[in-house]
């Protein structure tokens, strides 16, 4: 039986290139809060055998794919950047929710984001900014703690037990957010509860000073969300009722638009 045989289910371990595997390994090392590395480094935390780290950084650098830097580390190149940012243009989550985004920044004249979990943090998607939110530089393709965040938490609650711990650790809990940010696992698992039961997750001024947020989820084909969708107002204008008004029942009308898209393409 060849690979291109009607009905055939194809052994794909056959086809496995582990050398490529291995530099997609290293390339994965760098994930928005790791932003450099030396070799040694890059060995321990793959567990590949110096030598071998060493031609794959070798490789990688020629090919445009990591950098070098004055330090010795090594950090992601030009050609990382130009391949993240193709394959979140060519999302198809991402195409499907442009134009119910649009219609939701528009008729809110507030920020809106559009964002899925990465272990425990949220890469941002989608966002339109409105000029006035006070923020950090948070632009498409950054990555956030999801404890501190709307859609993080939105996305965290619905996770099964078992996956939840495993991707929390004491590092989900970093120092320097906002000056309501959830101290800890206990407190973050109650308003965890919170969310799965009112079906929506809020942050006031959790991620940073001014900022509030509200998310709802883009459910996927099994039901299960498979995104989540926010808007961010500032603080100062905008009190915490307003979060739970009219911007909720606009966001979740965009919500089940997007989910409308992805079940119908």
């Amino acid at each position: 039986m060849t690979p291109g045989d009607a009905g055939a289910e194809p052994d794909r371990s056959r086809y496995h290139i582990a050398a490529l595997a291995k530099g997609l390994q290293v390339l994965s090392l760098f994930d928005g809060v790791t932003l450099s590395l030396r070799t040694s480094e890059i060995a321990a935390l793959t567990g590949i055998p110096m030598p071998t780290a060493f031609r794959i950084v070798a490789t990688l650098e020629d090919l445009g794919y990591l950098e070098r830097r004055h330090d010795g580390t090594v950090q992601p190149g030009v050609k990382v950047l130009t391949l993240g940012s193709a394959a979140m243009r060519g999302s198809g989550l991402v195409q499907l929710s442009d134009r119910p985004l649009r219609l939701l920044a528009d008729a809110t004249g507030e920020t809106v984001n559009l964002g899925v979990l990465v272990e425990d943090r949220v890469l941002y998607l989608a966002r339109l900014r409105n000029a006035d939110l006070v923020t950090a530089n948070v632009h498409v393709g950054s990555t956030l703690p999801a404890t501190y965040t709307s859609m993080g938490k939105l996305l965290l609650a619905h996770l099964p037990p078992d996956e939840l711990d495993r991707r929390l650790t004491d590092a989900s809990f970093a120092p320097g957010a906002g000056p309501n940010a959830v101290p800890g696992r206990a407190a973050l698992l109650a308003q965890l509860a919170e969310i799965r039961r009112d079906g929506y997750a809020v942050q006031d001024q959790e991620l940073a000073q001014g900022l509030r947020s509200v998310s709802v989820p883009v459910l996927g084909a099994d039901g299960a969300p498979a995104a989540a969708v926010n808007v961010a107002v500032s603080a100062l204008r905008r009190p915490l009722a307003d979060l739970r008004g009219e911007i909720l029942d606009r966001l979740r009308a965009t919500a089940a638009d997007i989910t409308t898209r992805l079940r119908t393409r």
